[in-house]
């Protein structure tokens, strides 16, 4: 799915796919051109159906387009933490569009595709040749559910000494490998164009540095040349930003972001959850930004609320308990360790580092059978006093506005028609 399948959704899609690229490209190529340094497009990982949800509802009252970027650890062809397959993902989209009446492009997006990227490859130990062909088949699935960004990344590599960084070279020969992989698989199925997103913010993945970052830019584009493939629109780099920082580097940002155009690209930013300085990124360049275990906090926050409410009431539904007990026994906490933390047990960690591990560990068990029943008694037990589903749809709802501001994104697709449609057009 590209967009909603609406009169105004679709008029925008037809006047922004132009010359045979992909609609998501033709946004691109405005926000590079007379929107320049205007506007920083949302990306919401879709890390539970609350936020996926919220963000649609969030899209319509904006006016803006919303981008899902879907990590292979959210939604794969095995169900992921959600349970969506990439098909079931986009049905869910779909009809939730179709049912509220949602007007606004939306576009599904693979996040973080390659190697290793997928915590069940990576906690297994899986070969190259495994992964890489998984990975593969994964966005087959997407092309086939009809994603309209793929974030190409193999800049890991479990093979190589801890802290060792991939060669360049390797990652814009994988890159391009993968590249390939979709552009043959979208040409067999006679698929529409779609957009691409390189490069990695992740510390240890090969491109950290101003230089590595411009030799990879510089690199890729001469390989894309070379085999005739697409350029991509977005390249993700270090911009300062990581989940247990709240610094945005605008000055590293804008560097990067005259690196890019050498593609020409914009630079896009993930880990941007709770940033204190979202303002800042529209002037610095910043051309997409990425927010997933912030919203996933978000909704933790208002089932405690819940929690606190129910706890007056004189009820007691086990929410907390269910959610402690699926995060420590999904030992996905563990790739979220300090290193002086390393090989400790839950419990003897630092209460602060307990809840602020299980907070940001919630988005891998909303879908836990266990913490699913007691979320559903937990609004039984509110319902009298509280419309709780509501509330924390609307409380994600809210933070998702908040960045919508500060990213200039208000009315945007309003003023996209407008640039777009040609004066006699509206005279007329």
């Amino acid at each position: 799915m590209q967009v909603a399948d609406t009169p105004r959704a679709s008029r925008l899609d037809a006047l922004l796919r132009q010359a045979g690229r992909s609609t998501l490209d033709g946004v691109v190529n405005i926000l590079r051109g007379p929107r320049a340094r205007r506007h920083t497009l949302l990306a919401v990982c879709p890390n539970s159906e609350a936020v996926t949800h919220a963000a649609l509802s969030a899209a319509q009252q904006a006016d803006m387009p919303l981008l899902f970027a879907a990590t292979l650890n959210q939604v794969d062809t095995d169900g992921g933490y959600t349970g969506w397959t990439q098909a079931s993902f986009a049905s869910y989209v779909e009809a939730t569009c179709e049912r509220e009446g949602i007007d606004v492009p939306i576009f599904l997006c693979l996040d973080h595709g390659g190697p290793w990227k997928k915590d069940l490859h990576a906690m297994e130990d899986w070969p190259y040749e495994e992964t890489m062909a998984a990975v593969k088949d994964s966005i087959t699935a997407c092309l086939q559910a009809g994603y309209r960004l793929l974030h190409l990344d193999p800049t890991v590599d479990r093979r190589l000494p801890a802290g060792t960084p991939v060669p360049v070279e390797t990652i814009v020969e994988r890159t391009v490998e993968l590249l390939q992989h979709a552009e043959d698989v979208r040409a067999q199925a006679h698929l529409p164009p779609v957009a691409y997103e390189v490069g990695t913010e992740e510390a240890g993945g090969g491109l950290q540095g101003v230089e590595r970052f411009t030799a990879y830019v510089d690199a890729l584009e001469a390989a894309l040349e070379a085999h005739h493939l697409p350029r991509p629109c977005f390249v993700v780099g270090d911009v300062g930003t990581t989940l247990a920082s709240d610094h945005f580097n605008p000055a590293q940002a804008q560097t990067l972001a005259q690196a890019a155009e050498r593609l020409p690209a914009l630079i896009k930013g993930h880990y941007t959850d709770d940033v204190a300085n979202p303002e800042a990124y529209p002037i610095s360049g910043m051309g997409g930004a990425n927010v997933g275990p912030g919203f996933s906090a978000v909704e933790y926050e208002a089932l405690l609320d819940l929690v606190r409410l129910e706890a007056r009431l004189d009820h007691h539904s086990g929410f907390p308990e269910a959610l402690r007990n699926a995060v420590i026994e999904s030992n996905r906490w563990r790739k979220w360790l300090q290193p002086r933390e390393e090989g400790r047990a839950f419990e003897a960690l630092a209460p602060e580092r307990q809840e602020w591990l299980i907070r940001t560990g919630s988005r891998y068990v909303w879908t836990h059978p266990a913490v699913d029943a007691a979320r559903q008694r937990l609004y039984a037990n509110v319902a009298d006093h509280h419309p709780a589903a509501s509330y924390v749809r609307w409380r994600i709802e809210t933070d998702i506005l908040h960045y919508a501001h500060h990213f200039n994104l208000i009315g945007l697709n309003e003023q996209l028609l407008a640039d777009l449609t040609p004066a006699s057009t509206v005279a007329s």
